[in-house]
């Protein structure tokens, strides 16, 4: 199972958004937590990520994965 790294509740503020697509509501990243994801994707596709960084790309794919499941349960149920 993996470990998260980042604490979801850090990301509150600054990282999640909720954002009103084609009349839906759907979980999302922010810009900048957008930007900082694809930075990571870069840097691995080179493969220079550090340890830290690895768990942060780790994390964040993870937390991907779990809003893409969230918005199909909710559009699901429209």
């Amino acid at each position: 199972m993996l470990q998260v790294s980042i604490s979801p509740s850090a990301l509150l503020d600054e990282g999640i958004c909720v954002e009103n697509i084609d009349g839906f509501r759907l979980f999302k990243f922010t810009e900048a937590l957008q930007s900082k994801l694809e930075t990571l994707l870069k840097k691995n596709e080179l493969n220079t990520l550090s340890s830290a960084e690895q768990k942060e790309l780790d994390s964040l794919n993870e937390l991907e994965r779990f809003f893409t499941y969230l918005n199909a349960r909710l559009l699901a149920q429209t």
